[in-house]
């Protein structure tokens, strides 16, 4: 039992340091020599990005916050599919993908490298759905996707795509540990993103292409 937990923690250590690779912090000081966190709202998400660097970067930083969510939980099916003989149960599957989906989320947004700041974790908790279920992970994008559509406004759809995970598990039956993780992500994402609802409710909250009037949120 003790070996187990040591590699159950190994794998949910492992899933926080994939997530937190700062990828958007990487491409501001590679691409202009800056520090995104003191650009626009001060997140080193894609939507940041997006603002500062362009489209472009923005897209390679997307793509590779996606690959960070989907790492994580293929650290875990690796693990039962390619071990030569069992080393955890069978039961503790389902449950060390909903903890690695979430210590990846949480290495995002709060990463080491970045003295626990960074992103709002969208892009990877996207991931995570999409290695974890993809019915739910298509579903929650096309959430995202319409909600944006209509309002052009990013933090809008993200919100609305972090409400709607949980419904989603439960309308495809999935697993408990991946309704709880739908429920605590989606918690989580909508808390990183308390600053945007400030200013979705005052009317300040800028749609895609807009720059951000505000000065950078300060992390903690």
């Amino acid at each position: 039992m003790g070996l187990q937990l040591a590699l159950s923690g190994a794998l949910l250590i492992a899933a926080y340091l994939l997530g937190s690779i700062p990828t958007g912090y990487m491409a501001g000081r590679w691409l202009k020599g800056i520090d995104i966190r003191e650009q626009g709202s001060g997140s080193t998400g894609a939507t940041n990005v997006l603002r500062t660097l362009g489209k472009g970067p923005a897209i390679v930083v997307v793509a590779i916050d996606l690959l960070k969510g989907v790492g994580a939980i293929a650290l875990v099916y690796a693990l039962y599919t390619f071990a030569p003989m069992p080393v955890l149960p069978a039961t503790w599957q389902s449950w060390l993908v909903a903890g690695t989906g979430f210590a990846a989320t949480v290495g995002h947004s709060k990463s080491v490298w970045l003295n626990f700041t960074g992103g709002k974790s969208v892009a990877t908790s996207l991931g995570v759905l999409l290695a974890m279920s993809l019915p739910v992970a298509l579903g929650t994008a096309a959430v995202f996707g319409v909600v944006i559509a209509v309002s052009r406004i990013v933090s809008l759809g993200s919100i609305a795509g972090a409400i709607a995970v949980s419904i989603l598990m439960l309308i495809f039956k999935q697993p408990l540990p991946y309704l709880i993780f739908a429920s605590a992500g989606g918690i989580y994402v909508v808390w990183r993103h308390r600053s945007n609802i400030e200013r979705l409710l005052a009317g300040t909250e800028p749609q895609v292409g807009q720059k951000l009037a505000t000065e950078p949120e300060q992390s903690s």
